[in-house]
């Protein structure tokens, strides 16, 4: 019942009670409903939503924020959190601000889960977002799954995401499906078909391998041969030794930017002359950062726009936002969480002062690039699909560890 219906029935009934003309039981049962329709009525009332409160509106982010895979973290905190910084500078959503808690999973999927629990039962927040990993999101998967809680723009592509449909799960970026389609078919088309994978040996590595086969299954090539490298390791012996004697023309690797790095140049010292493909988990400006003067030539595929072309209204506005926030650094990463942040403001706007979980949900639902210009990328939303993009684009790194497009 909306608000101002509630204070014009407070009011009728309040005059009804004090009317000595009417029985006392029945006074008595009208000053109850005085007393009910009242505390409907009052501010807190329309708040009472998890994480919502007249001022406020709090939502959770597991991620790396510390170890091997912390800048990803890092950087998607920093893009969405400039974000909902400016839009709380403007008076916020509704007249509340957005307020995000990070919780240290160090890229683990127990911490995840554990912190999962906690941000949805003890700190009661609004919705998740901007998680980041397969593994930890799966973690997460069946808790908010169970608790009914928004689950939105986490940072992988994979399929467990995606199928079968969920309600609470939004994705902003492409599927890893999208992702190694287009890395093969760059490879195939320009004669390069002794093709080999490096992959991490856990949910988001096997993710990935599986659109590398899926890909190439496409295009009738086999495989050349897989390697494997533990999450959060460094030691890649193993996975040299393995590869190297195929003499592989190109090795895609699904992995995340420390063992990335230490692969690469693990091959390199061995002699290795070929090229190197990576999906955009990987972490492509501490990819880059990592490498230093190894890094020139290696290939990155990306799901969002090149963040150092202000030409396009969604950069621009990215660029202008960060720096505002005293962070002059660009990377994909932190543009994707300033997309994500973005969207789902917009999200909160459509739902109403009167929000409620469900509320956001139904509002997602509504965005599409006919009624929603996010500035030159595109999210298509509906109550049967929320997977909002298909955008690949492919990037190299050059000197100095910067990028070209």
């Amino acid at each position: 019942m909306p608000f101002y219906r509630l204070q014009i029935s407070s009011s009728i009934l309040n005059r009804l009670a004090s009317l000595a003309l009417i029985p006392t039981p029945i006074r008595s049962a009208l000053a109850v409903a005085v007393l009910a329709f009242g505390c409907a009525a009052s501010p807190g009332a329309l708040a009472s939503e998890a994480g919502v409160t007249d001022q406020k509106i709090v939502l959770g982010q597991s991620a790396a924020f510390t170890g091997p895979a912390a800048q990803l973290g890092i950087q998607m905190n920093a893009g969405a959190k400039a974000y909902f910084d400016a839009v709380n500078a403007q008076g916020g959503v509704h007249g509340r601000r957005v307020e995000i808690i990070q919780a240290d999973d160090k890229y683990e999927a127990d911490l995840a889960a554990a912190n999962t629990k906690r941000l949805i039962e003890t700190d009661n927040v609004f919705a998740l977002f901007g998680y980041v990993g397969t593994p930890t999101s799966n973690a997460a998967l069946p808790i908010f799954t169970q608790a009914h809680v928004p689950f939105f723009a986490p940072f992988t592509g994979a399929e467990s995401l995606r199928q079968p449909f969920n309600r609470d799960v939004f994705n902003i970026r492409a599927s890893y499906f999208d992702e190694t389609e287009h890395l093969v078919d760059r490879l195939v088309k320009t004669g390069i078909k002794n093709i080999a994978v490096f992959y991490q040996n856990d949910a988001y590595g096997r993710a990935g391998l599986a659109g590398v086969e899926r890909a190439l299954k496409l295009m009738k090539v086999e495989m050349v041969a897989t390697a494997t490298v533990e999450r959060n390791s460094t030691d890649v012996s193993a996975a040299v030794a393995k590869i190297l004697p195929k003499k592989p023309d190109a090795i895609i690797q699904i992995s995340a930017y420390a063992s990335c790095a230490a692969y690469i140049r693990s091959m390199q010292k061995a002699g290795y002359t070929g090229q190197f493909y990576n999906v955009s988990f990987v972490g492509s400006q501490a990819l880059a950062d990592t490498l230093g003067k190894d890094g020139p030539g290696v290939v990155i595929s990306q799901v969002v726009p090149f963040p150092w072309h202000g030409a396009l209204p969604i950069v621009s506005e990215y660029q202008k936002v960060m720096t505002k926030s005293g962070v002059k650094d660009w990377n994909f990463s932190s543009l994707e969480g300033f997309i994500a942040a973005k969207v789902f403001i917009e999200g909160l706007r459509r739902a109403g002062r009167e929000l409620t979980r469900e509320k956001l949900v139904r509002a997602l639902e509504t965005i599409n690039r006919n009624n929603f210009d996010t500035g030159g990328f595109d999210v298509d939303f509906s109550p049967t699909n929320h997977n909002g993009s298909k955008y690949v684009d492919m990037t190299v790194i050059t000197k100095d560890a910067k990028f070209r497009d």
